[in-house]
């Protein structure tokens, strides 16, 4: 098996085998990634990697705001709020080729992430998880 079919390999066992809270963790690491990717395209006026950088952050936010159980906590709602929020800020920052809009979500993103992080790290937060996004 080469590198690249290998990596494939671990890639489709560690989503396979991850708890919902380490889903939703990398689920926000990937949307980092890819608003960062998209921001250095936006810089070399690379217009497809943005299209798809950002097209796949739209895709990662989606997500998260389908899988969220607004009833699950108090917060829910308001979470919902940032998701549609940060959706309709990457849709415009794409089409306007909006590198501080781009920044501007990762800054709420940011927090949100590290909150999980935390979150997740803690003793019987893989049921939790799984009520407040299933």
């Amino acid at each position: 098996m080469n590198q690249a079919a290998l990596l494939a390999k671990f890639r489709r066992e560690s989503l396979s085998t991850a708890s919902p809270a380490q889903l939703l963790t990398m689920l926000y690491d990937r949307l980092l990634l890819d608003l960062d990717r998209a921001v250095v395209a936006l810089e070399s006026g690379d217009r497809a990697a943005v299209n798809e950088q950002l097209g796949h952050a739209q895709q990662i936010i989606h997500e998260l705001r389908c899988s969220l159980d607004v009833d699950a906590w108090d917060g829910g709602p308001q979470l919902l709020e940032i998701y549609n929020y940060l959706y309709a800020e990457l849709v415009t920052a794409n089409v306007a080729h909006d590198a501080a809009k781009v920044t501007a979500c990762r800054a709420l993103i940011v927090p949100l992430r590290d909150a999980w992080h935390q979150a997740a790290a803690m003793p019987g937060t893989a049921t939790a998880a799984a009520v407040a996004v299933g």
